[in-house]
């Protein structure tokens, strides 16, 4: 497979190979090689099967700085492997020894510490690298309102070697923080990469809310690691990376007006020169230092999209802070370093995922500490309880009228780098080219002609531009996506807890997005723009779309969905508060939104959050997605699931499950219910509704009933799953019954009612403009230009009016929306775009026109 470099050029990367079926025994070795034929070593894994047992996706390590910006991956059935700087792994008796030519890295099997030591030729560099935990509690003091702080540290229950080889191995920590009385919160998944003859480690922080959102409000959430400090306070530094230059001071800065600083030894500290006064300006040094102010804490606190901090003071919890520098986005960087060696860290998204922070404290002693704070406790504490002590169904849009929010099971990711080095100060440079890698992880892509040929991840069209159709959807894709990329800027869609995300309504009175109106605010996946930005990525291969749509899948996969406790495989509905909606349903959190990330990168998170989804039907048995609208009672199976979006979700993981372990069993799960939709009146037709038993997997036909509307069996992502999923097993039937799908949502009324012999009574098939693309799927298969016509004709519409040629080009608004020129569409809804999108990309597949 030829690939091309599509994001950085530093550090290791890790992406992913897709083969032609049949090619790639699950045996074989991969070759890599630059144009001109040198070799480069590889790290290789297999991520996903043909049914037939050939690999299907493999996900490769390497040194990007040995890779040009193309190169070729070949599979091959034996290879001598290439010489490496090497990485061995030895397991102690209590803990894993890791040796990568560049450090020594001791991590304990359980206990308090991620990492006990780094050790640098017997040199201690850097240990006892641990997660921390704040949280905060409303109380009363003396009868005023006041908070109380409760401190946690991580304790870890089990360390996995999840990968082991010559280039780079990972670490999983499951464990969660402890306080002082025992009290667990907030567990966590925490995986570390060390990477041969690299100073760099590189971390995946995960962690799951399990408070009570009543009092565990999230005041700070930390993973800090210790250094041994030596040498002179003036030769001890502290650098971060605000919005220009860099921050740059000292334990001790050199200005004193008696006596008087040697000339030029304050310029020589603040270029980073090792200073070693002699004599009488050594004489000189140590009287300053004994009576000039010792700064032990430096803090940086990102508290809001745009506005940092930087603080220090000096030791002493009864000395306040000083104000060092304000500022708008800080790069997320910092470095703190001694005459024993120092450390840089960096921070991914570190504006946009705020409050972040960065805390370098006791400079002044014999340990300094840096914290890594993905919240920091030098910002306003975040509270999970709803904004509302009920649901407003029927004019807000919300599911129900009774209040369903709950943050119990949401998690959220974020990744860090930590770098060590045996300086005592390094280059600006160098901490700016260190934020800069972190921010911008290498990633190589093949071409989308490649992959359309292969049919990754189902059917969708390559960019065409040869009749005026294509030419309109081609211009209105680009427009759409432009607009939400600027937007999430000019929105400020920021935050740990929204930053992804997109808004489902926009609110053109106001000149702002309903963030505040129910289910109009927060998009939480609905309507699939996952698949709309994702199918993008692949057809046009651009960068800023995998940026945006890598965003969108890191959120979505973590904020909007349950990973532990009662709602464990689901998603909350689109809601003013993420988790707030009391629809909880597997359509959310379906495998299918996040599977071109994973099999593009490798990306080991997403590894955790399919094995939650492979037997989420198992959820179906407490939570009955339809529960609210068929008595028990009348019942016959325990549970109601609709063909979609309920069940094509399951298929969705299912499919996940199979391909990625080959494991045919839950092959095997979308079998039982394919056939008994098959052996429905009308079959795929049928329902939508139906009921359902999470344990034998039958869906139980009960009638042409449709719970909100036939389109919810199909816009939610139904279509392109099915298609995919029909191509996998090689089922014809399946492939024929979604082009007569197709074609029977767009037939007249008195044609489906002679077609289904009166038997879909009143059942309306609404918004079809969500059907188009498997419209088109079966205007194609079954060579039907009248279907053909109908489709492209209904594309164009929307409720109220027919989309102008010039419909997704922004308005200019002056003074509105906190900006001096605010660009807005009037009429935008997520879910039209998602939607149009999706379906336009498939219809250019499907239909020349």
């Amino acid at each position: 497979m030829k690939l091309h470099r599509l994001l950085g050029k530093t550090g290791y990367t890790t992406f992913g190979c897709m083969w032609e079926k049949g090619r790639v025994k699950a045996g074989d070795t991969y070759v890599c090689k630059n144009p001109d034929g040198t070799a480069v070593p590889l790290q290789s894994r297999i991520t996903a099967y043909w049914p037939d047992g050939s690999v299907k996706w493999s996900a490769h390590t390497a040194d990007a700085e040995k890779l040009d910006e193309n190169i070729e991956v070949t599979p091959v059935s034996a290879a001598e492997p290439l010489e490496t700087k090497g990485l061995s792994v030895e397991k102690t008796e209590n803990a894993y020894v890791v040796r990568n030519g560049r450090y020594t890295i001791t991590v304990p099997f359980s206990g308090g510490y991620l990492v006990s030591s780094v050790e640098d030729n017997g040199k201690t560099a850097a240990l006892n690298f641990r997660p921390e935990l704040i949280l905060t509690e409303p109380v009363e003091v003396l009868g005023n309102p006041g908070w109380m702080d409760k401190e946690y540290h991580g304790i870890i229950k089990n360390v996995t070697l999840e990968e082991e080889g010559a280039l780079c191995c990972t670490f999983k920590f499951n464990g969660t923080h402890v306080d002082k009385t025992g009290e667990e919160r907030l567990r966590f998944i925490i995986r570390m990469r060390v990477q041969a003859g690299s100073p760099e480690l590189k971390f995946t922080h995960t962690f799951c809310y399990d408070g009570d959102p009543e009092k565990d409000y999230l005041k700070g959430l930390s993973v800090s690691f210790e250094m041994p400090a030596t040498g002179e306070p003036y030769n001890r530094h502290v650098k971060f990376a605000p919005d220009n230059g860099v921050f740059h001071e000292s334990e001790m800065t050199l200005i004193s007006w008696h006596p008087h600083v040697p000339f030029g030894m304050h310029a020589a500290q603040m270029a980073g020169t090792l200073l070693k006064p002699e004599g009488q300006d050594r004489e000189d040094l140590d009287t300053i230092k004994s009576a000039t102010p010792l700064w032990d804490t430096f803090d940086l606190c990102q508290d809001s999209d745009s506005h940092f901090m930087i603080r220090k003071k000096q030791a002493g919890d009864h000395l306040c802070y000083i104000d060092s520098l304000h500022g708008n986005r800080a790069k997320g960087a910092a470095f703190a370093g001694t005459e024993n060696g120092g450390a840089l860290v960096a921070l991914r998204d570190f504006f946009e995922k705020y409050p972040s922070g960065l805390t370098v404290s006791g400079l002044s002693t014999d340990i300094v500490k840096v914290h890594v704070h993905l919240w920091s406790p030098s910002a306003r504490p975040y509270d999970f309880r709803h904004y509302a002590d009920r649901g407003y169904n029927s004019v807000c849009y919300e599911g129900y009228d009774y209040k369903g929010a709950d943050p119990y099971g949401i998690a959220c990711t974020n990744e860090f780098n930590i770098k060590l080095v045996d300086t005592h100060c390094v280059s600006d440079e160098e901490l700016l080219q260190f934020a800069q890698d972190c921010n911008t992880t290498t990633l190589y892509v093949g071409d989308p002609e490649y992959y359309h040929s292969l049919r990754a991840f189902g059917y969708w069209s390559l960019v065409k531009n040869e009749t005026e159709m294509q030419r309109r959807l081609e211009r209105d894709l680009e427009k759409a996506f432009e607009f939400y990329k600027n937007e999430v800027a000019q929105r400020r869609w920021y935050g740990m807890f929204n930053y992804g995300d997109f808004m489902h309504t926009y609110d053109n009175e106001r000149h702002n997005w309903r963030y505040d109106v129910g289910g109009y605010a927060w998009d939480n996946t609905e309507l699939v723009p996952t698949l709309w930005l994702w199918y993008y990525f692949m057809r046009t291969g651009r960068a800023d779309v995998f940026r945006l749509a890598e965003k969108l899948t890191r959120h979505t996969s973590e904020v909007d969905v349950y990973h532990i406790g009662k709602y464990k495989g689901m998603g909350s509905r689109h809601n003013v508060i993420h988790w707030g909606c009391p629809c909880k349903e597997a359509r959310i959190a379906m495998a299918g939104h996040h599977r071109f990330y994973y099999y593009l990168t490798g990306d080991r998170r997403l590894e955790d959050i399919f094995d939650e989804l492979k037997d989420n039907e198992e959820t179906f048995i407490n939570r009955d997605p339809l529960g609210d609208f068929y008595p028990k009672e009348e019942m016959v199976e325990p549970s109601h699931a609709r063909s979609g979006p309920d069940w094509s979700s399951l298929c969705s993981n299912w499919m996940t499950q199979w391909e990625r372990k080959n494991d045919t069993r839950y092959r095997d799960k979308i079998l039982v219910g394919s056939n008994d939709i098959k052996n429905a009146p009308l079959k795929l037709v049928s329902g939508p509704d139906f009921e359902f038993n999470p344990g034998t997997l039958h869906l139980r036909y009960i009638g042409e009933r449709t719970t909100g509307g036939t389109h919810l069996q199909i816009c939610m992502g139904a279509p392109s799953i099915w298609l995919e999923m029909a191509d996998l097993l090689e089922d014809e039937e399946w492939k024929r019954m979604l082009a007569e799908y197709g074609r029977f949502y767009f037939l007249p009324e008195d044609e489906k009612q002679k077609e289904s012999g009166g038997l879909i009574g009143a059942r309306k098939f609404t918004i079809p403009m969500f059907a188009t693309g498997i419209g088109a799927y079966g205007a194609k298969v079954l060579n039907d230009p009248v279907l053909a016509d109908r489709v492209i004709k209904c594309l164009f519409e929307r409720p109220f009016r027919e989309i102008e040629l010039d419909d997704y080009d922004p308005k200019i608004v002056e003074n509105a929306g906190n900006c001096v020129e605010l660009k807005e569409i009037p009429w935008i809804s997520t879910n039209h775009v998602a939607q149009y999108g999706l379906n336009a990309i498939m219809i250019m597949e499907f239909l020349d026109r």
